[in-house]
């Protein structure tokens, strides 16, 4: 215990020597406080920060979009835009989906008495299929897994036929604001799992929405302030700093998906390659994330074949500096039942890898010694 009775008052004046006005620094700096002046604009951290702030401006920037809000998790920018539905709604999703954002639909229908309805939206013959009373559409494109389309267009085209009030909401994480904007397709929301390509470094995580609609940006924002699920200002401050190299980085992870493609198409090993259609008017661009379909005779042997591998972890992230491999069945879809998976199609013998910034050689020449591994006489 210091017992020197001016040591308070002592660190507060130090406080208030540092004006920051004059520092002037060449970078914004990281307001890791929870508290603000009275007078400051900014309150309180729960409802606001400027590393938020910067953060969302930049997002916006390359959305395009009036509002942009940031959240702890993309699993938070699910549940926020979903917690805008009311007991008795109706809510549409696609069957091909990320595994926990399905158990997560599931669970939400449950406990708020929603109606979930599953579709193929991948499909145009399902958009008759969407019923009359739909209050909200939510949708990935490309889909997790197999790289599906779902026309953005179509799909708001009719919802807003059935009901002009209905909300189309599309998780953009795979396609990124470089190569696909969502709401200038006709959908009233986007969502992000920050924790992907925006990072890009598999060393923070965060969510993000956008909108062009003010009514909704401001209850998404009251509804971050009071459940409390707002990102904190060292991951926002690390969001940004990765939104310096966030085209470099698509560049390259663009280069590397097209040619990976085509090198994994010529394996013997290699049953099926996924990869989304790009047709330069909804999808732009894509990179980084390709599935494969192994050979059957040989699914028993993935672990032989992601463990043979150098370059590829075996974690849970992707879409960052460096590449991975994962069995979407045992991984992503994980918490969806054996028949839930059958349904959507997913089988042991779906692989799913992220390149990171490695050589494209040194990927080829890795996954070549993994490929061989399995395909040997035991």
């Amino acid at each position: 215990m210091n017992n020197n009775p001016n040591f308070s008052s002592i660190t507060r004046s130090l406080h208030h020597r540092i004006d920051n006005n004059r520092v002037k620094p060449v970078v914004t700096p990281l307001y890791q406080n929870s508290a603000f002046s009275a007078e400051s604009p900014y309150f309180y951290t729960r409802k606001n920060n400027p590393n938020y702030e910067e953060l969302e401006q930049v997002v916006s920037m390359l959305e395009g979009s009036a509002h942009v809000i940031s959240v702890s998790t993309g699993m938070a920018a699910l549940s926020a835009v979903t917690n805008l539905l009311r007991p008795d709604d109706t809510l549409v999703i696609n069957k091909y989906i990320y595994g926990c954002s399905h158990k997560f639909f599931q669970r939400f229908a449950a406990y708020r008495n929603i109606k979930l309805i599953i579709l193929d939206l991948c499909k145009k013959q399902a958009l008759d299929e969407i019923p009359g009373d739909v209050n909200m559409v939510v949708f990935e494109t490309p889909t997790n897994p197999f790289l599906k389309t779902v026309s953005i267009s179509q799909v708001s085209e009719r919802v807003k036929q059935l009901n002009p009030n209905a909300w189309i909401v599309v998780d953009n994480t795979w396609a990124t604001p470089l190569y696909q904007k969502p709401l200038n397709l006709g959908a009233d929301l986007c969502i992000y799992s920050a924790t992907k390509f925006f990072s890009g470094h598999s060393d923070v995580m965060g969510g993000l929405i956008s909108t062009n609609n003010e009514e909704l940006a401001q209850n998404l924002r009251d509804d971050r302030f009071y459940n409390g699920s707002i990102l904190d200002p060292h991951s926002a401050w690390l969001l940004r700093r990765s939104m310096f190299t966030f085209h470099l980085r698509m560049d390259n992870h663009q280069m590397v998906a097209k040619e990976m493609f085509s090198f994994l198409s010529d394996i013997p090993q290699v049953a099926k390659v996924y990869y989304p259609e790009i047709d330069n008017q909804q999808l732009k661009g894509y990179g980084c994330i390709l599935f494969f379909e192994i050979r059957e005779d040989l699914v028993e042997k993935y672990q032989s074949f992601s463990k043979a591998l150098n370059l590829f972890d075996t974690g849970t992230g992707m879409a960052c500096v460096t590449s991975m491999v994962a069995q979407p069945y045992t991984g992503s879809h994980a918490s969806m039942t054996d028949d839930e998976k059958q349904e959507m199609g997913l089988g042991k013998n779906l692989v799913r890898l992220c390149f990171g910034l490695e050589t494209i050689e040194d990927l080829k020449q890795d996954l070549r010694a993994g490929f061989n591994c399995i395909d040997c006489d035991d």
